[in-house]
């Protein structure tokens, strides 16, 4: 019995310490401040919007001033408001948190497949300027979404049959798939620059697809 109660005593004193804490991380927001800089607030969220400045220049702008500037003071209380309801619907809402997995899953799908594309030159860099730097990125990206526009190009004339015949397990199944993907790409295949180059018939591989013993085959696959 004495064990057990300094047990409870001892819980006791670890809640009571952990609310403290909470609440020492918790304080009143300055919503007169806001208020005071929401005109000017405003104007810089909507160049943030329409992407007439970028948020490394408003950043660089406002901590320049040498002494506390309002505006900047404001900014960070509202981001602050922005973060806690962020946390909170994190904390609750478990669609939510699979929602931002999924955005994030899409992120790191994305550098998967431009490793991939890169590795196609053994995975070496070969540039010596920065110039050339860039010009290899840029490649990687023009292919990564020439990659990403075909496979959704292909998914959408697929989604769009299987609609039409009313194939329910199949439009589920379709709505998980990333077009995010390679399996289906020669990456390392040979290069043919003849002067009748052959082009690809989304219409016809949809309809194989369509076939119903090659969707069986592609789902076992």
């Amino acid at each position: 019995m004495i064990c057990t109660k300094k047990w409870i005593d001892w819980l006791g004193s670890i809640a009571q310490a952990t609310m403290e804490r909470v609440d020492q991380a918790f304080r009143k927001v300055f919503d007169k401040l806001i208020i005071k800089e929401w005109p000017i607030n405003q104007r810089i969220l909507a160049s943030l919007a329409q992407k007439e400045v970028t948020q490394a220049t408003i950043v660089r702008k406002l901590t320049s001033y040498t002494r506390q500037n309002q505006t900047k003071k404001a900014l960070w209380e509202l981001e602050n408001i922005c973060r806690s309801a962020h946390i909170l619907t994190f904390i609750d809402d478990h669609l939510y948190r699979q929602h931002i997995q999924k955005a994030l899953n899409r992120g790191e799908a994305y550098h998967r497949l431009r490793r991939a594309i890169a590795y196609v030159n053994s995975g070496k860099f070969r540039v010596k300027t920065e110039d050339e730097q860039q010009i290899w990125n840029e490649c990687s990206r023009l292919i990564a979404n020439a990659i990403i526009y075909y496979n959704t190009l292909l998914l959408s004339r697929v989604y769009e049959q299987k609609l039409a015949a009313g194939d329910q397990e199949a439009i589920q199944f379709l709505k998980d798939v990333s077009p995010v993907a390679w399996r289906n790409i020669n990456l390392i295949g040979n290069m043919d620059f003849t002067e009748e180059p052959s082009i690809v018939s989304i219409e016809a591989l949809a309809a194989r697809v369509n076939d119903p013993n090659f969707w069986r085959k592609s789902l076992e696959g």
